[in-house]
């Protein structure tokens, strides 16, 4: 008999549900706090859950393709970003990718990921890092960005990119560039030349944007090759996208969905602006960010017993911690009688 496969078990954390009783005030997840658009409601009630969905998912991918401008070939469904993530990382370790470098402070499914199929995982905490990194490193390389960054919601340069392009290129690395948050921006410009993210995997994901985290479905744009991408395609499990999902993200693209969603964030601005300057009057350090979730600093006197006396009053905070950021949390903009919780239970925790 052979050895046992020895899998690294490794731990991710997330915000949103902890097991514990509802959130009523829950700051610690990335989800927009407005409500659904109605057609994308409409669409979840109305998908077809008697059948299976059409498993090339033809008419999808013609349709998320026309809406993000690229052909359909290129668009690859996945259960989520999360599902993206691990389906990428194992096609890039089967292209003989030994080395996988990750935001730092990021989402931590890219470790994970990458940990789980035994690969060498790098941190970056900046632009700078992550090219003089790459230009000393030795082996190929899939390299994470996620823009707007989570958790801190920042943005990274424009001039960045093109030496990023021009550095993958010449050591054969894999850009994936993680769009999750993109939707969600409320200040500037996008700042990914189309070269380079043409050049990319690049991964969306709609279900923040809508606050539907619920709901796991989106998608992969692989880059011009072709046959990456029908690698890709072909570790997709069958049916990887319930009927739930494929309406969901025909739904994202209606014109009316995106009219919505430009609403809310037009919303979100007046809810941040107001949030961040209640937390600044309760003495909390805050780093700006460019969507409407941003790492604080409250000034714990006692970290775990104050966000347990806020759990209890229904008020979550995303521990950044698990970002290698003690001391630090992760707040979510907020309607404003949640921003009234959280004070009155800040001053009782």
């Amino acid at each position: 008999m052979g050895e046992p496969l020895a899998v690294p078990v490794v731990h991710v954390e997330h915000g949103g549900p902890d097991g514990g009783a509802p959130v009523r005030w829950d700051f610690s997840t990335n989800a927009n706090p407005l409500p659904p658009p109605a057609p994308v409601l409409r669409a979840l009630r109305d998908a077809d859950r008697g059948r299976y969905p059409d498993p090339q998912y033809g008419a999808l991918r013609q349709g998320l393709g026309a809406f993000l401008g690229v052909a359909p070939g290129r668009v690859l469904p996945t259960a989520g970003s999360s599902e993206g993530i691990r389906r990428l990382t194992l096609a890039a370790r089967l292209q003989g990718v030994s080395v996988v470098w990750v935001p730092q402070p990021g989402y931590g499914d890219y470790r994970a990921a990458a940990q789980a199929l035994g690969l060498e995982v790098r941190g970056y905490t900046s632009a700078g890092a992550l090219l003089d990194g790459l230009q000393r490193g030795a082996g190929r390389a899939l390299v994470w960005l996620c823009e707007p960054c989570n958790p801190t919601g920042a943005t990274l340069p424009a001039a960045f990119w093109p030496a990023l392009q021009e550095m993958a290129q010449a050591r054969g690395a894999w850009l994936a560039l993680d769009r999750a948050y993109e939707p969600l921006r409320l200040w500037g410009q996008d700042p990914v030349p189309d070269a380079v993210a043409q050049s990319a995997w690049q991964l969306g994901s709609p279900n923040k944007a809508l606050g539907l985290t619920g709901v796991r479905a989106g998608w992969i744009v692989a880059p011009g090759d072709g046959e990456l991408g029908a690698a890709l395609l072909a570790l997709a499990p069958s049916w990887v996208l319930s009927a739930e999902g494929v309406e969901f993200l025909k739904a994202w693209t209606l014109p009316q969905t995106q009219q919505v969603l430009a609403a809310a964030r037009e919303q979100l601005k007046v809810w941040k602006r107001q949030q961040w300057a209640a937390l600044q009057a309760l003495g909390w350090k805050q780093q700006p960010s460019v969507v409407p979730f941003w790492l604080a600093a409250p000034g714990f006197s006692d970290k775990q017993r104050q966000l347990l006396a806020l759990r209890e009053r229904g008020v979550k905070l995303r521990d950044a911690t698990s970002f290698g950021l003690p001391g630090w949390v992760r707040v979510s903009v907020q309607p404003p009688q949640a921003q009234r919780a959280l004070a009155e239970a800040w001053g009782e925790a």
